[in-house]
C-alpha cells in the first residue's frame, strides 16, 4: 500500500491518533475536502496506510469539533460551515486577545517587539505564497503576543474553538488582499512600541473584526460551503 505523494507521512515514532486528527483537520480547514463531501473510512485509511480504527476515532473527534457530521444510513460528511459558530469563535478570540495585547503594550519589551517585527517581515515575504504558509505565520504572531503576556493557555483556548473560524480565514486569505492583514499587524506592533494599551486594543479589535466585514461576501462567493 502506498501513500499519495501530496499527503504527508505520519511519524511512526509518535502516537498516531493525534497526528491523524491534526492531518484530517487541516484537510478540512484548507478545503482539500469540500463542505458536504462524503468521507470513506477505508479510503482515508489507505491514504495514511493505517487501519480503519484510528480513522474512525479521528472522525469522532472531528465530529465533536463540528467539522464532520454523521448522517444515519448514509455515512460521514464534511460539515458545512456554521456562520453562528464562526461568529462565536471570533467573539471569544477578540475578548481574549484584546486583553492580551493591552498587557503587552503596558510594558513594551524590546525582545518581544523584535520577534513581532520579524514575524511581520516573514508575512510580507509570504504574501504571495500558499495560504497555509501565510496563515501559519499569522498564528505565530498572535501566539507570540499571548506568550509575551504570560497567557499562552489563553491562546490554547482560542485554538480549541477556532476550527470553523479557520475555515473562513482560509477562504478570506485566498480571495482578499493579504496586505490588509500585514498593515493591521504593523499597526498593532507600532502601538505596542509606543506603550499605548488603548491604541493596541483598538487596533486588535479592528483587526479581528475584519472577518465580520468579509463574511457576507465570502458566503455569497462560496454559498455551497455554508449551512
Amino acid at each position: 500500500m502506498t501513500i499519495a505523494p501530496d499527503i504527508p507521512r505520519l511519524d511512526s515514532t509518535k502516537p498516531i491518533g493525534p497526528q491523524l486528527v491534526n492531518a484530517l483537520r487541516r484537510r478540512i480547514i484548507h478545503n482539500d475536502w469540500k463542505p458536504g463531501q462524503r468521507l470513506s473510512e477505508s479510503e482515508v485509511a489507505a491514504d495514511y496506510d493505517v487501519s480503519r480504527q484510528p480513522i474512525r476515532e479521528a472522525f469522532i473527534k472531528l465530529r465533536e469539533d463540528g467539522l464532520i457530521e454523521v448522517r444515519p444510513q448514509r455515512g460521514s460528511f464534511v460539515r458545512k460551515i456554521s456562520s453562528a459558530n464562526v461568529l462565536d469563535a471570533r467573539f471569544v478570540r477578540e475578548a481574549i486577545e484584546a486583553d492580551i495585547v493591552r498587557i503587552v503594550a503596558n510594558t513594551p519589551d524590546d525582545d518581544v517587539i523584535r520577534d513581532l517585527e520579524e514575524l511581520v517581515a516573514a508575512q510580507k515575504r509570504a504574501a504571495d505564497s500558499k495560504v497555509e504558509e501565510f496563515m501559519a505565520i499569522d498564528d505565530r504572531f498572535h501566539h507570540r503576543l499571548a506568550l509575551a503576556a504570560g497567557h499562552v493557555h489563553a491562546w490554547e483556548t482560542v485554538e480549541s474553538t477556532k476550527s470553523q473560524l479557520d475555515r473562513v480565514r482560509h477562504l478570506s486569505s485566498q480571495h482578499f488582499p493579504r496586505a490588509n492583514v500585514i498593515a493591521q499587524h504593523i499597526g498593532i506592533v507600532d502601538a505596542i512600541k509606543a506603550g499605548s494599551p488603548d491604541q493596541a486594543e483598538a487596533d486588535m479589535r479592528q483587526h479581528l473584526r475584519g472577518l465580520i466585514r468579509d463574511l457576507p461576501t465570502i458566503k455569497e462567493t462560496f454559498a455551497d460551503f455554508f449551512e
